[in-house]
């Protein structure tokens, strides 16, 4: 058992979750399934560790890119060697960093040389994560987190848009 930090994206920015004695063989996972439903034991199995705004909609925009592309970002890389326990290269990593798509954890490995995993333990607690977000994020008034995913949301569709080569 080890400790696990979940990385999850927003519209308003990263935050990393931790969830202390966690099995990585996937054991918990009817317990975290159940655990979903109510917020009260939800937030005493995973807690808020860091978290860190994006400071304008260009920057959020250039995030979602590169998190819908794969890649790692310098804003995420900083976060993570800053909030991550520091692993020294000749011992063994002492957590695990759950993230969302394998391909991801990749990225990751590749740019800051941490070992991201996912599972389905991982992807549950991800699914609590986004379903009780604004009660968790006090600081965040629900109404600001709606309009920063409706204005990323629009913002990423344009991009998009203008970037087919068949429209």
């Amino acid at each position: 058992m080890s400790q696990l930090f979940i990385l999850y994206e927003s519209a308003s920015g990263y935050c990393l979750f931790s969830k202390e004695e966690f099995d990585e063989a996937g054991g918990q996972l009817s317990k975290i399934q159940k655990a979903i439903n109510d917020l009260e034991r939800f937030t005493k199995m995973v807690k808020l560790a860091a978290y860190q705004p994006f400071t304008t909609a260009e920057e959020a925009l250039e995030n979602i890119t590169d998190i819908a592309a794969n890649r790692c970002s310098n804003t995420l890389k900083n976060f993570l060697t800053a909030h991550l326990p520091a692993t020294k290269s000749s011992k063994k990593q002492k957590f695990l960093l759950g993230v969302f798509a394998p391909m991801m954890g990749q990225a990751i490995f590749e740019a800051t040389g941490i070992t991201a995993s996912w599972n389905e333990s991982i992807s549950e607690l991800q699914r609590g994560v986004r379903t009780h977000f604004v009660k968790i994020m006090k600081k965040i008034d629900s109404d600001d987190v709606k309009r920063a995913q409706l204005g990323l949301g629009h913002s990423y569709s344009r991009q998009k848009c203008a970037t087919d080569v068949n429209r």
